[in-house]
């Protein structure tokens, strides 16, 4: 691979005006058709064949309307000024103008008010309307939720409080904007003062830019022809950014070196895309297999969200090993290091061999590692009480209509009435089906942390009915979770006595079941990941030990992770610091995929660092200097790019969707830890402690093992052959 990669390397830079034009030219038709096609994200989170989908898809066919309109709907919520209620006449009159005004649009199927829908609370001062659209939630239009926003408004205005809750969402969803900004501005710093140039540390920024562009409109054009959340895209934006930067740093870092060392500038080229080139594409690999393994939790958004990222980064690659030889070839001499004055009758300190981080791991091996292990377990605790979960509204920060409507609708009618339960009963036959339906519904409506339930409705073959159950606690608690799982439990005892079938589903349930699932899918995905860690490294560095470390290095990592957000998001500790308005779950889709990313990247770091070291005892034989060395040589780079991702993703933390939030936080403090704690503290430091035999391999399996250059050996061997043949 690594003569390949210098072929490429050398060919792009000769060529360079043609890949720059080529590579200008494909994101110039990828934007243009990504624009004209526009985006379409249908933002659903479902999961086939789970117990509360199946109840669903009865209640849509038996029933002319669900527990969900087919179209979307907008509660508009009411709230009395003080000393009245909803049913004064000054009250009544806002109300109905108010409706009236919204009434205008249409594009509305129908308006139910609190006084036809009997939606008010007990003390008459809370109630809500029903506006259902004829389009589905996503498509309802700007226009219609402008109207809607204006008379409530103006209701404001004449001292009711009003609020908007339903299926139609007003605080859209953030992609793109001043996040990815903070974040490259923050990138192109941290660049600008590892290589103390501002040219050397723009053309970074720029091919992530380009290779992002690419990535994120071919994604937007897929989104054209397959079913595809919005958070796919937010994904492929955070990666193709994060690792675009850290790729080119790599390479351009590497080109540096080699011209210090006295090589030509289209000989650094060559050798920096043969050796770093090399890295990068191992490292991008295991990111890709990191991300397209995700398909194996059989969860369909999660494998759309996972192949979205993966060719984010298979772009981001090859812009890297193709376009960056091209631009240095550009650059020229232009971003070679200051060199510093030296004698070559006098041999290097070791001072000069070695950095000061170096020489005190390695003089202290075992009590840092200790440190480091015992930091990050005691940081993983929280996660031994992982709870996961979906936000509602109710997540929202209070200055949003959406969580107002919701502390109005709780503080009006009970915090269940936010996730109701729709219980479906199904009869074998219509005979005394409605004597049956009612002893199953009272019955029901007896169990722990029930509020209220709703007598059955029958549809109209009389053999099916839905008895809405509202919990005593709101959607997130785990006592509501506790109250489907023990109507699940008792409907086989229902099934038996009454020959009824029951079944749960809602919005609530359908969230306990997704997360559920996807709780079971992550050791079974962790495992496959842990697996394939151990193969791809042992095949790279040809060694036993170096990747059973890396592996556990990893899941320190990720326990650690998780033990951070749960700390934050679900304890609610700092949530003030990063802006997180209220604690939760933790989105139940977060633990697999940070698992899935931080594995790609943690081996991105393993690979730049240890190859070097592998490097060094190759020339050596000196365990202990090649960490020295290794450190030396890729720590200050490994530095900087884990500080890019940081800067990256927790530019994420601050925007306004707790989803979004909670991915940012997941993925800059998961990065700290590999980066700083993981691969420069510990790693090596156990490298130090295991010496001459972190390099063991038998020979049986290196013979099985294909031999996987990322050093540029084969280049050195070839060119130090052809100068013998020369003298």
């Amino acid at each position: 691979m690594a003569a390949f990669l210098y072929r490429l390397g050398m060919s792009a830079a000769r060529n360079k005006k043609k890949v720059l034009f080529g590579s200008l030219m494909v994101l110039f038709i990828t934007v243009s058709l990504g624009l004209g096609m526009g985006i379409h994200l249908n933002g659903e989170i479902t999961i086939p064949g789970t117990k509360s989908e199946e109840a669903m898809n009865v209640l849509k066919e038996e029933f002319s309307q669900g527990t969900e309109p087919e179209g979307g709907t907008i509660q508009v919520i009411f709230k009395a000024p003080e000393g009245q209620t909803l049913e004064s006449e000054e009250t009544e009159n806002i109300i109905a103008k108010t409706l009236e005004s919204i009434s205008k649009d249409t594009e509305i199927a129908s308006i139910v008010s609190p006084y036809e829908g009997g939606t008010i609370s007990y003390n008459r001062e809370i109630g809500y309307a029903l506006i259902t659209f004829k389009a589905e939630a996503l498509q309802v239009t700007d226009a219609s939720k402008k109207l809607v926003l204006e008379s409530v408004e103006q209701a404001r205005s004449e001292g009711i409080q009003a609020e908007l809750g339903g299926t139609v969402e007003f605080s859209e969803l953030e992609i793109g904007g001043i996040s990815e900004v903070i974040g490259i501005i923050a990138a192109f710093m941290i660049l600008a003062i590892t290589f103390t140039s501002l040219l050397a540390a723009g053309l970074p920024i720029l091919t992530a830019i380009i290779g992002l562009g690419i990535g994120v409109m071919s994604v937007i054009i897929a989104s054209n022809f397959i079913e595809m959340a919005s958070f796919s895209l937010i994904l492929a934006i955070m990666l193709g950014l994060a690792v675009g930067i850290d790729y080119g740093l790599f390479i351009i870092s590497r080109y540096r070196q080699n011209l210090m060392e006295g090589k030509g500038v289209e000989e650094s080229i060559g050798h920096a895309n043969a050796t770093a080139g090399s890295a990068v594409i191992f490292a991008g690999l295991t990111v890709i297999i990191a991300l397209a393994g995700l398909s194996v939790t059989g969860i369909p958004f999660i494998t759309v969200m996972g192949v979205a990222g993966a060719f984010t980064v298979l772009v981001a690659v090859m812009i890297s090993v193709v376009f960056i030889p091209a631009l240095l070839g550009f650059a020229g001499e232009r971003i070679r290091p200051k060199a510093k004055a030296a004698s070559t009758q006098v041999p290097p300190k070791v001072s000069e061999q070695s950095s000061r981080w170096g020489r005190i791991i390695t003089k202290y091996p075992l009590p840092i590692a200790l440190a480091g292990i015992l930091l990050l377990g005691a940081i993983s605790l929280p996660a031994l009480h992982l709870q996961t979960g979906l936000p509602d509204k109710g997540s929202k920060s209070v200055e949003t209509t959406e969580r107002r409507g919701y502390d109005l609708i709780a503080e009006g009618f009970g915090p269940g009435m936010n996730g109701p339960l729709a219980v479906i009963l199904k009869a074998e036959s219509a005979d005394d089906a409605q004597a049956t339906f009612a002893k199953v519904g009272k019955e029901l409506s007896e169990l722990t942390n029930v509020a209220m339930a709703i007598p059955p409705v029958t549809n109209a073959t009389g053999k099916i009915a839905m008895v809405t159950i509202i919990p005593g606690t709101d959607p997130k608690s785990e006592k509501t979770s506790d109250l489907v799982h023990l109507i699940r439990d008792k409907a086989a005892e229902i099934k038996q006595q009454d020959q009824v079938e029951v079944m749960v589903t809602g919005t609530t349930a359908v969230n306990i079941d997704i997360s559920e699932k996807l709780n079971e899918a992550l050791p079974k995905f962790a495992a496959l990941i842990v697996g394939l860690a151990l193969i791809l490294l042992m095949m790279v560095f040809r060694s036993i030990l170096v990747p059973i470390k890396a592996v556990l290095g990893y899941l320190l990592t990720l326990t650690a992770t998780l033990g951070f957000v749960v700390f934050v998001v679900q304890d609610g500790y700092l949530a003030n610091l990063f802006n997180i308005p209220v604690a939760g779950p933790v989105l139940n889709f977060l633990p697999i995929l940070t698992a899935g990313i931080l594995f790609g990247l943690a081996m991105d770091y393993e690979v730049f660092l240890v190859s070097r070291m592998r490097e060094e005892f190759n020339h050596s034989g000196n365990a202990k200097n090649a960490v020295l060395s290794g450190l030396k040589n890729s720590g200050s780079v490994v530095t900087a790019a884990g500080l890019i991702m940081i800067a990256v993703f927790a530019s994420f933390i601050f925007v306004e969707d707790v989803m979004i939030k909670s991915m940012g936080l997941a993925l800059a403090f998961g990065i700290l830890f590999d980066a700083f704690i993981v691969r420069l503290t510990l790693v090596p430091a156990v490298m130090t402690l295991m010496g001459r035999s972190a390099w063991y391999l038998p020979k049986w399996l290196g013979r099985i093992l294909p031999n996987i250059d990322v050093e540029g050996e084969s280049i050195e061997k070839a060119q130090a052959a052809k100068k013998e043949t020369v003298l």
